[in-house]
């Protein structure tokens, strides 16, 4: 089962999301939900009590109702009982609340844009770019940054041919091309951009994306060409490429005079 973890928006409230590529469509956290449609203060104990009082009445949406792991307000991964396009407008008629019909047509358009951007591309695209404009950011920045996300692409794609498993083996792949060609673990990375939850790349510069982008690029190549059979042997190609773009950032700097790296976040940078 492929997923892809969201945050979607309504009315500036968060709805976390999943999307299941096998099954090509988004499942949403309930209490999330019910808590924008009850504007109730516990909407745990709100989806609880309506959970229990649904069951009673042989409600068939609850009992189809399943759980996933997603990112809770401790920043760990938590068990929630989340529901599908179809089974939240079904639950919505239980919620009393003016928000019921806003909430059912952005749910619709919701679902619609993904299938959209399954179907071209091209509107996912479009999309990502809009909002990093709404976000502040410059249109030579967000161009860097949409090659970002196809390089790592590339990447990622290379490491599910060589058999890595998606999450934690990702993530210390990673983190081997980040310290190779920064110097810097992510966590340490972002320590120095003074980030926690947000993403390290949407608050890197244009020459930071770019030596990263380097050293993904360079990875995929050595993988292609090692193919690489476990795990340590892909750390090895990991290290390799990484290190490639960090002498590149050091050629840079002994030019320059001054570190390629910035502790400036994104809010830094465009000010």
């Amino acid at each position: 089962m492929t997923q892809e973890t969201a945050i979607k928006v309504f009315q500036q409230k968060q709805v976390r999301s999943n999307w299941n590529a096998d099954e090509e469509k988004w499942y949403f956290s309930v209490v999330d939900v019910v808590g924008i449609l009850s504007s109730s203060k516990d909407p745990q104990a709100y989806w609880r009590k309506l959970k229990q009082r649904l069951k009673q009445e042989g409600n068939e949406t609850v009992t189809n109702c399943h759980g996933l792991k997603l990112l809770s307000a401790d920043g760990k991964m938590r068990l929630s009982d989340v529901a599908d396009t179809e089974q939240l407008f079904r639950l919505i008629q239980s919620v009393p609340s003016p928000n019921a019909e806003p909430f059912k047509q952005w749910l619709a358009k919701v679902a619609r844009e993904r299938i959209d951007e399954i179907e071209d591309p091209e509107k996912g695209i479009n999309r990502m770019m809009e909002t990093y404009i709404r976000k502040g950011y410059s249109k030579e920045w967000i161009n860097q940054r949409l090659k970002t996300i196809e390089f790592r692409k590339e990447l990622t794609d290379e490491w599910e041919e060589r058999g890595m498993k998606k999450g934690k083996e990702y993530a210390i792949l990673t983190d081997e091309i980040t310290r190779a060609w920064s110097g810097f673990s992510t966590k340490e990375y972002k320590a120095l951009k003074d980030l926690k939850k947000e993403s390290l790349r949407d608050n890197m510069n244009n020459l930071e994306l770019v030596l990263n982008m380097l050293a993904e690029v360079t990875t995929t190549e050595i993988s292609k060409e090692k193919k690489p059979q476990t795990f340590n042997k892909n750390k090895t190609v990991a290290k390799q490429g990484g290190t490639i773009a960090g002498n590149t950032r050091k050629e840079i700097e002994s030019k320059t005079g001054k570190s390629v790296l910035s502790s400036k976040n994104i809010n830094q940078l465009k000010t």
